[in-house]
Formats: C-alpha cells, sequence, structure tokens
C-alpha cells in the first residue's frame, strides 16, 4: 500500500512580464507561475500538484503548503483517497490554520495544491488520466468526495446522487465523442491588454487558420481603447463568438455604463465585471446588460461563494478555477452545484498549467455531471505549454482529451532547472 512519506515545495515562475502575456487591466506585469506540492511515496510514482500566481505570491503559497504537509504527511493513499470528504475536510479544517481562510487566500491556494497532489497520485497509481479516473467511480463514490459543508440548504448528497444518477447511461457514448472531437475552446492569448493593435491582428489571423472559433480580449482600462479593441477583434473575426474580460476593475455602475459603449459588438459574456466577492454587484450588473451574458469564478474563493452567485442568478457562465478552489474535491461540488442551477460551467484557465488541468475538469463536467455541451466553452491561452511532460492540445478549436496517467502538473527536468526560482537558468 503506497504511502505519502512526505511534502516538498517547488516555486516555479516564467517571466511572462517581458512580453506581456496574460497582461489585463489590473495585473499589468504578470509572471505566469506555480506554486508546486510534490508528493514523496514509499511506491513508484510521486503526486504532482499545483495552484497558479503570477509571481512573488508563490513565496507564500510555498510556505503555506509547508504548514499544511503535516496533516499528509505518513498517510497511506488508500485512507487519503477512501474518505475524500473527510480528508479535505482535515485539510481545510486544522484549528489553527484555519483561521487563515477559512477556506480562501493563501491558505486555499495551498490546499489547492496539495489536494491536486493526492488526485494526480492516485491516478498514476491507477493509471489512469484523471477524467478517466472521475468518470470510472460510481456516482456514490464521486460524492464521498465532496464535503457537503455549508452546501445543504440547495445541494444535499441525495440531490447529488439523482444529478449523477441521471448521466450514467450516455456516459460511455459522451466520453466516445469527446476522444473523436473534443471539448470546444475559445481563445485569450489574441487579446492581451498589453498588445499592439498590430499584434491583435496578426494573432487574430493566424488562430483562424489554426481552427479557432471563439475568442476573448481584454478590457477594462479607457473605453475608447476597449472600443477599438473590439472594433479590431470583429473586423478580424467576423461574427464568431467574442467575450470581453474586465479582470474586476469596475464599480457597478461604472460596469454597467461601460458595457453600453461595447453593446455594438454582440459580446457572448462581459467576465469578472467588478469585485469578485459582490455577488449582489453582479446580480445587477446582469440584469441591466442583458442579453450578454456575466461570467465570473476564477477568484471566487470556494464553493459557498458559488453557491451565492448561483442563487442570486448572478451569473450566466460558472468559471470555475483549478487552483482557486480547493483542488478537485471542490471542484466536483462546484461542478455538481452549477449542475443543480442549470448553469454552463465554463473553466478559467490560461495560467501556469491550467489548461492542463481545466481539460480535465471540462470533461468530468460533460461524462459525469451535466452530460451537456451547450453554451460551454473552456479557455485555452498558447503559453508555456512545452513546459509540461502532457501538454494540453488543442486541434481546430477544441481541446483533446489527456491520455496519460495523473492530472498533467509534471514538469520536464530541463524546464525545473531553467524556471525554478530564484536559480533557474531564466533568472540568473
Amino acid at each position: 500500500m503506497t504511502r505519502i512519506t512526505g511534502i516538498r515545495t517547488l516555486d516555479v515562475r516564467a517571466p511572462t512580464s517581458i512580453t506581456l502575456a496574460g497582461s489585463d487591466a489590473v495585473h499589468q506585469d504578470p509572471d505566469y507561475s506555480g506554486a508546486y506540492a510534490i508528493l514523496e511515496t514509499d511506491g513508484p510514482h510521486q503526486g504532482v500538484g499545483m495552484t497558479f500566481t503570477i509571481g512573488r505570491g508563490n513565496d507564500l503559497c510555498c510556505a503555506a503548503i509547508e504548514a499544511l504537509a503535516p496533516l499528509v504527511a505518513g498517510r497511506p493513499l488508500a485512507e487519503v483517497v477512501g474518505d475524500g470528504a473527510g480528508f479535505w475536510r482535515r485539510l481545510t479544517n486544522d484549528g489553527q490554520l484555519r483561521w487563515l481562510g477559512p477556506e480562501k487566500g493563501v491558505i486555499h491556494l495551498a490546499t489547492a495544491a496539495i489536494v491536486n497532489a493526492v488526485w494526480d497520485l492516485w491516478a498514476k497509481e491507477e493509471s489512469k488520466p484523471l477524467w478517466r479516473l472521475v468518470a470510472d467511480l460510481t456516482p456514490q463514490q464521486f460524492v464521498d468526495a465532496v464535503d457537503f459543508r455549508y452546501l445543504t440548504d440547495v445541494l444535499d448528497r441525495d440531490r447529488a446522487l439523482d444529478l449523477l444518477q441521471a448521466q450514467v447511461p450516455g456516459r460511455e457514448a459522451r466520453i466516445a465523442e469527446l476522444e473523436r472531437d473534443g471539448y470546444p475552446a475559445y481563445l485569450t492569448s489574441a487579446g492581451w491588454l498589453g498588445y499592439s493593435e498590430q499584434t491583435v491582428r496578426e494573432r487574430c489571423r493566424a488562430a483562424i487558420a489554426e481552427g479557432w472559433t471563439a475568442f476573448k480580449t481584454k478590457v477594462g482600462i479607457d473605453v475608447a481603447s476597449d472600443v477599438r479593441r473590439c472594433e479590431v477583434m470583429r473586423e478580424e473575426i467576423g461574427d464568431l463568438p467574442l467575450m470581453a474580460d474586465a479582470n474586476q476593475v469596475w464599480e457597478v455602475p461604472e460596469a454597467i455604463e461601460w458595457m453600453r459603449h461595447l453593446e455594438p459588438f454582440d459580446l457572448r459574456w462581459i467576465e469578472e465585471p467588478t469585485s469578485p466577492d459582490d455577488v449582489l454587484g453582479h446580480a445587477a450588473i446582469r440584469r441591466a446588460v442583458a442579453p450578454v451574458g456575466v461570467a465570473t469564478g476564477e477568484h471566487a474563493a470556494n464553493r459557498v461563494v458559488f453557491k451565492q452567485l448561483l442563487a442570486a442568478e448572478a451569473i450566466d457562465y460558472c468559471q470555475v478555477d483549478a487552483c482557486r478552489l480547493g483542488g478537485v474535491n471542490e471542484v466536483l461540488a462546484v461542478l455538481l452545484l452549477a449542475a443543480n442551477a442549470g448553469v454552463p460551467v465554463c473553466p478559467h484557465a490560461g495560467g501556469f498549467g491550467l489548461c492542463e488541468f481545466v481539460r480535465h475538469l471540462s470533461a468530468i463536467d460533460y461524462v459525469c455531471v451535466s452530460g451537456s455541451l451547450e453554451d460551454r466553452t473552456t479557455e485555452f491561452a498558447d503559453h508555456l505549454h512545452e513546459h509540461f511532460v502532457d501538454p494540453a492540445v488543442v486541434r481546430g478549436g477544441r481541446y483533446l482529451l489527456p491520455e496519460l496517467p495523473g492530472y498533467s502538473a509534471d514538469l520536464w527536468p530541463a524546464s525545473i532547472d531553467a524556471l525554478t526560482y530564484p536559480t533557474g537558468s531564466v533568472w540568473r
């Protein structure tokens, strides 16, 4: 029986601030980074998990991973995965560390790294990619991984079981469909806010030639430049779906007024129009900007925030993040909440390792939870995938299903040597 013998951390950072890849209205000099939790074991595999930051936050996340490590080290893997909800509760409910959240902030990001590493280890032990590991669980095993604390007024175990049982009959057919066709994706990396107009045009043209059929642009600093950026995008992509992302920069009235200037561009959604914690603000914006949808979730700290966003009818699109939430267990909870509310899940990705993660999560949602591809699409940005042993691959604007065992977080040794901070070659 494999035992987790210890956890070590790895601080990996890519200097994307040099090219302004990832730049938006709030985060104008990001260095896409991953704070890694690596589970050492007495077996043949390591569990590799990470949480995403955009630079110096890695220092804090790595320290928090080390603080949580004693809650996991020394435990048999079978014990951990045999009581998924209990394990997750123990990790998030430590009597002293819980005070730092609870279930939010740096301590929750660190939780995500460890939880993701546990699932990676489990999938490797079963010789399956993560999505297939979850797809092979029974509905009872699926709900056993979910902590329903604080959710039962909206979604309890019995209702979750009903949702999952309803999707069992078509499960294998949906898997075959994804293996054949892939999962719909949209492209963000043509529209970073720091890019020049010419760069945006060139990237849109190249993307269309590659088969992309949906795009997103960043907005939020200046109305006139946003209008021009949307004009450029429309000139290049025609009537293909176009989304916009404000990255939390606006006040609620400001968001409503700003969006009036963008009405001519037939946006599918406005993403993160205000504070990620302002549930009522999102609801007000949604009412005012319809038929443009409202999308948010990449900074929604936990399943309870998503419960409120959904209950308040504040969002049209649920954007789970593989690392902002407390790892796979909490993502499963939010997939169930969204299915219960009838809201499509369109995961946030783009950052270091996030595209690698979310293709698993989207497959799980379709195969196990929602059973639908209607109005669903998953974010992709074409940066840094070369560093991953099992990189995200998109063809014809659709994610291909990962095939290697695990959760796809492993890095090539040469990439670790180059990107480890501050000793790696790109930082020296």
